[in-house]
């Protein structure tokens, strides 16, 4: 593959978001170049990324990983290889990259992103707990250092397309669109039965594990919700979430005037990253048109908070602000991870959630440093939290 163009950093290339945006890069291999990929545990998909595009560094988890990547790379291609939070911030704030892809899975994104951020990089935002966690933070350091922070969920995407030309004044509100994920239609009882392998069958879109379980408990809409509170800068009042189980419309935008706005198409990720990559450029892309007269009825609904109580303690977050979001965040991570490793059911997420922003105390957000220490110390209560559910269930 040739090398040219806008030269772009990927952080978590071996991800669905990031799969996608390599598929991007090569069918526009003379627009893009691959300066650099950053990713996990996989190695032997990381290894094969490198080997077609080519990129200057790689980052990957841990030493080991490290050290078992450098084994399966051709020395020819001379890739620096390094590994842990250092390779990644060092991945973000690559000199060469002009762009870099935040995506990344969960809190982990959190110093990469903000080390692109102050190095003044247009940032291709997926990793929407950045914005979750420290979105105040994070949207100050970017007017200051001159970032350009560009949306890549589709639902953001939409917003973001609706908004370009118009005046923010005339807006009434933000409406996000949910799919409802693969339990829209279970009763409570239903849901205290399901299974993770059932959690990640999500009906529209191909996610990650984390993502998916986030999806099936609506907790992801309400992370966006957020996410878009700080995106676009509307307060929480101002933003509404509607149930969409076609995911035809990817989101829309009320004016005062009553009108509404909405971006629609098929549900494909590369829509929205190749967009965050062009802007204010257009790509065409094979991909197949939306057949206006062939599509179903298109139908939305409010969502049930009381059948999906982790989009409500969400919002409550986002309205509390602080430290919340970032409690409300770690603690999800932690027991969605026990639910994939089968230690809690599904209903238990929320229960886990709610009890530890209960026992942890609302704090003002002070910095980088303070949303870490935050961070692990949530993690660590969420964590005590399930011990103990696992003793009394005993």
């Amino acid at each position: 593959m040739k090398p040219g163009g806008q030269k772009i950093a990927i952080l978590g290339s071996t991800g669905s978001v990031g799969v996608n945006t390599l598929n991007v890069i090569r069918s526009y291999p003379h627009r893009f170049q691959t300066a650099a990929l950053a990713a996990g545990r996989n190695v032997k998909l990381l290894a094969e990324q490198i080997a077609e595009f080519k990129p200057r560094a790689a980052t990957v988890l841990t030493k080991e990983l490290a050290e078992k990547l450098r084994s399966l790379l051709d020395p020819a291609l001379k890739v620096e290889v390094a590994w842990g939070e250092e390779g990644y911030e060092k991945i973000a704030s690559l000199d060469e990259a002009e762009t870099v892809v935040s995506a990344m899975v969960g809190a982990a994104g959190l110093r990469p992103t903000w080390a692109a951020v102050r190095s003044g990089k247009r940032v291709a935002l997926a990793n929407k707990e950045t914005l979750v966690m420290g979105g105040e933070l994070i949207m100050a350091e970017a007017e200051s250092r001159g970032a350009q922070i560009l949306p890549v969920d589709s639902e953001h995407s939409a917003i973001f397309q609706v908004l370009c030309g118009q005046n923010r004044a005339d807006v009434k509100r933000l409406i996000l669109t949910a799919s409802g994920g693969p339990f829209l239609n279970k009763s409570p009882q239903e849901l205290a039965e399901v299974t993770s392998k059932e959690a990640l069958a999500h009906p529209q879109w191909t996610m990650g594990a984390k993502i998916s379980v986030d999806s099936a408990t609506l907790m992801n809409k309400g992370l966006e919700t957020i996410e878009a509170r700080w995106l676009f800068g509307f307060s929480m009042e101002k933003i509404d979430i509607q149930i969409h189980p076609q995911s035809i419309v990817h989101s829309m935008v009320e004016f005062v005037d009553g009108a509404i706005l909405a971006q629609m198409g098929c549900p494909d990720m590369r829509v929205p990253i190749a967009y965050a990559l062009s802007y204010p450029e257009r790509l065409p892309l094979d991909l197949p048109c939306l057949d206006l007269p062939c599509l179903p009825d298109l139908n939305f609904r409010q969502p049930d908070l009381e059948a999906f109580p982790c989009l409500a303690l969400a919002l409550e977050a986002g309205r509390s602000g602080g430290t919340s979001p970032v409690i409300l965040n770690a603690a999800n991570e932690v027991a969605v991870q026990s639910f994939l490793n089968g230690e809690l059911n599904f209903l238990d997420i929320s229960l886990v959630v709610r009890e530890t922003l209960r026992q942890k105390p609302l704090e003002p957000l002070e910095d980088l440093e303070h949303i870490v220490k935050i961070n692990y110390e949530a993690r660590q209560k969420a964590k005590e939290i399930i011990a103990e559910m696992g003793r009394v269930n005993n």
